[in-house]
């Protein structure tokens, strides 16, 4: 048996997810369509592994999955043949033969999301479906300051979108990095694991600064108090990209 591990980047915007959240999710899945392709190439039916759960209209362009299989076709041979039938906004960028042991999601060390935000009287059409369009300009500084409260180990289960956590809700964020260009405010975060919403709460929350509607100092509140009634600012999915997956 072998075990395959794919890089993929996908347009998430007709997606409900890239794989069930829970019994609540309604609506096409990327998994599905990878897997019903896989499928048909192998004859098999395909179990995939994704690294990170991305809730609808989140974009990936370094989602990470694996799934095993009996196929004896060459690495280049699946990523072709993926490609070939997969619909447009799902793109298969690298296709390894990877150690039995190997899962996408447990092995998986730190992740690394980037939001896009843009600025303006008068919305670009063309943009709409790959970032927020604020008609308000962001105070960057006042938005560092609140990401300063945010970076490192702490509970955040105020930003965790699930009702009922059995599981703990410490994360440890590695960095927020706020840039600002003329017309676009990127935020990058990178973290040791996210919990569903959890980076668009966080974006949620910077965005409410930026633009005074809260005070930098309520995100450190947030967190100490850990109820995610406060955490209501949830970022609009079509900004949110996931970066990067890392293994070390």
């Amino acid at each position: 048996m072998r075990n395959i591990r794919l890089v993929i980047q996908y347009d998430g915007s007709r997606y409900a997810a890239f794989q069930k959240l829970g019994p609540n999710t309604k609506g096409i899945l990327v998994e599905d369509k990878i897997a019903a392709v896989l499928e048909k190439m192998t004859g098999e039916e395909i179990t995939l592994h994704s690294a990170a759960k991305l809730e609808a209209g989140v974009h990936a362009l370094g989602q990470i999955a694996n799934f095993t299989t009996n196929t004896n076709k060459k690495e280049y041979e699946i990523k072709h043949y993926l490609n070939q039938y997969l619909p447009r906004d799902i793109a298969v960028l690298q296709v390894d033969e990877v150690p039995e042991r190997f899962h996408s999601q447990l092995n998986a060390k730190s992740f690394k999301f980037e939001y896009r935000i843009t600025e303006g009287e008068v919305a670009n059409v063309f943009e709409r479906k790959y970032n927020y369009y604020s008609f308000k300009r962001l105070d960057v500084a006042l938005m560092k300051e609140a990401a300063s409260y945010l970076v490192g180990s702490h509970d955040f289960k105020a930003f965790c979108n699930i009702k009922k956590m059995k599981k703990s809700t410490v994360r440890e964020i590695y960095s927020i990095d706020i840039i600002k260009d003329i017309d676009r405010v990127t935020i990058r975060i990178h973290g040791n694991d996210f919990w569903p919403y959890m980076a668009r709460k966080i974006v949620g929350t910077l965005y409410e600064v930026g633009v005074g509607n809260i005070k930098p100092l309520t995100a450190k509140m947030i967190l100490v108090e850990k109820d995610p009634k406060l955490a209501e600012y949830i970022a609009e999915p079509q900004g949110l990209f996931l970066e990067e997956v890392l293994y070390i």
